[in-house]
């Protein structure tokens, strides 16, 4: 247990009552004050930012954006302490494949858990029972959700399909069938993948009958993914949870679907790459952040290269606080015959026109000649897939500026090249360069 002495119980109860105090309240220009003005004496005991002085707001204002790429190439110069005074290591690939280390103290995981706790508290009912649905056990997403579990009092186990020798599907469905769970965290691909083979074995009525709730993390998931994977589960799907390993988590879902911006953990800003301003009401930009309740790794400014879009339009949960939509980052955007294509707008198109369970973009590295395969729902019907993949050549004219060289079903795509599915890092994109692409 992390908590094992009176100094342990008084920070979870600090915790407990900020994040509840939050729930009701938006935070205050002297609350960020406060809370930054702690982060600001934290992180000036690392070599990064050794050098900053004493905190002020326009010390604050004029210290330079920290590039993400700088976080990667040079972690340990933002670490505070010694790696043995840390109560957990993480690693993370993310998108780019570098792995950064990530010490956690002690308070870093108890704020950050009890904070996303209180926000999942209005989603998840005291009777839920809980699969834990996830591609490896590396990455700390897991421990959080175990967390949260432990701290709501909910039943719950972990599923790693992909830890060869130890577990497999057949071994995850007997668990299933045992536990009968009400709500599964998962990140999307790998339950996509679930689905598929449960559909090829005609076994997803029998496992899909106990499940209310979907939960989907790890990646950020699309509208129509979500429309998609609650069909065929008929259950509630929510984006659950929007972060990183290197900040934790920045927003949480609510029962009305949206991702509220955790604003009592963070210090939330955009910028446009040249100007960088406090978050606005409403507005898009790439999101800065600057986490309140890292102690490990305190981390000032960082540019999290997500570009988002918020809004302070009222939530029908009436959560305080701006919601966020996330669109991607700008990193991972392709160029195809002069259209920039963001595979965020490619995969509403997918999932909203067609039943593939799977999508692989192929475009040759001049980004002059691109197509898009399909993967088919195992068993379906195929004299409906010329329509269907006339119908996404239509759309994507329409809405995305070009025509495919060609859009193609095919009956599997490899796992490692699905997006949640790949057993190194669930976050990289559904793209393949290829010589030829038609």
């Amino acid at each position: 247990m992390l908590i094992r002495d009176e100094a342990g119980l008084r920070l979870l109860r600090e915790a407990q009552e900020e994040a509840r105090w939050a729930r009701r309240h938006p935070p205050t220009a002297d609350f960020h004050t406060r809370k930054l003005s702690a982060a600001w004496a934290r992180a000036a005991k690392s070599q990064a930012f050794r050098d900053i002085g004493a905190f002020s707001w326009d010390g604050f204002e004029r210290l330079p954006v920290t590039p993400k790429d700088r976080l990667k190439q040079d972690p340990w110069s933002f670490a505070v302490g010694e790696l043995a005074e840390a109560a957990k290591y993480y690693e993370t690939t993310g998108t780019s494949g570098r792995v950064t280390p990530t010490p956690r103290h002690l308070e870093d995981i108890v704020w950050n858990t009890v904070s996303v706790a209180e926000a999942w508290r209005s989603v998840l009912n005291a009777d839920d029972r809980v699969a834990i649905l996830l591609p490896s056990d590396i990455v700390p997403v897991a421990d959080l959700i175990v967390g949260v579990c432990e701290y709501l009092g909910l039943p719950h186990t972990r599923m790693y399909p992909f830890a060869t020798g130890i577990s497999d599907w057949d071994r995850l469905s007997d668990l299933w069938s045992t536990l009968r769970p009400t709500a599964v965290f998962a990140a999307p691909g790998v339950l996509m993948q679930l689905t598929r083979l449960l559909v090829q074995r005609g076994t997803l009525p029998g496992l899909s009958d106990s499940i209310s709730k979907l939960m989907l993390l790890g990646e950020v998931s699309t509208p129509a993914l979500r429309t998609r994977l609650g069909t065929w589960w008929d259950a509630t799907a929510h984006d659950v949870s929007y972060g990183s390993t290197e900040t934790g988590t920045l927003a949480a879902t609510c029962p009305a679907g949206n991702l509220h911006l955790l604003t009592h953990a963070h210090y939330f800003e955009l910028t446009d790459g040249e100007r960088t301003t406090p978050l606005p009401a409403d507005g898009a930009g790439r999101l800065v952040v600057t986490p309140l309740n890292l102690h490990a790794r305190p981390l000032l400014r960082l540019d999290t290269g997500d570009e988002v879009e918020i809004s302070s339009d009222r939530c029908d949960c009436a959560t305080p606080g701006s919601t966020i939509v996330v669109r991607g980052r700008s990193s991972e955007g392709l160029r195809i015959r002069g259209a920039d294509l963001a595979i965020r707008d490619v995969e509403e198109i997918v999932y909203g026109l067609t039943s593939a369970t799977g999508y692989l973009v192929e475009v040759d590295e001049a980004g002059t000649q691109a197509r898009l395969l399909l993967e088919r729902v195992p068993g379906s019907d195929r004299a409906s897939e010329a329509a269907d993949a006339d119908s996404v050549q239509e759309a994507c004219r329409h809405r995305l500026g070009f025509a495919w060289d060609g859009v193609a079903f095919l009956n599997a795509l490899p796992s490692t090249t699905k997006s949640g599915g790949s057993q190194k890092s669930w976050k990289r994109t559904n793209v393949r360069v290829v010589e030829n692409a038609r």
